[in-house]
């Protein structure tokens, strides 16, 4: 009976792990995420191009910010055609 409740054991592990890998896979796929890397992104370029003393660094920093957030949303289109060129080769 020790190997069944080690199964059990084994397979209530997998569940947990499981369920912490969809939230991880969740949130990295989120508009909150992605709001947030681009708030962040636009404040640490804003406060670079200020301490070196760039014009309109407020204003100026908006554009490399929203770059950034459009990278991240192309990325999954970009996945999702490396993944089926790889299907395709076999890999």
């Amino acid at each position: 009976m020790t190997k069944i409740s080690e199964l059990e054991r084994e397979i209530i592990l997998l569940k947990e792990r499981n369920k912490r890998v969809e939230t991880d896979k969740t949130w990295e796929t989120s508009w909150t995420r992605r709001i947030l890397l681009a708030v962040f992104t636009y404040l640490a370029i804003s406060f670079y191009m200020y301490a070196i003393s760039l014009p309109n660094p407020w204003i100026n920093a908006i554009v490399p910010s929203i770059a950034f957030l459009l990278s991240t949303l192309t990325l999954p289109a970009f996945k999702n055609l490396w993944k089926k060129h790889l299907q395709k080769d076999g890999h």
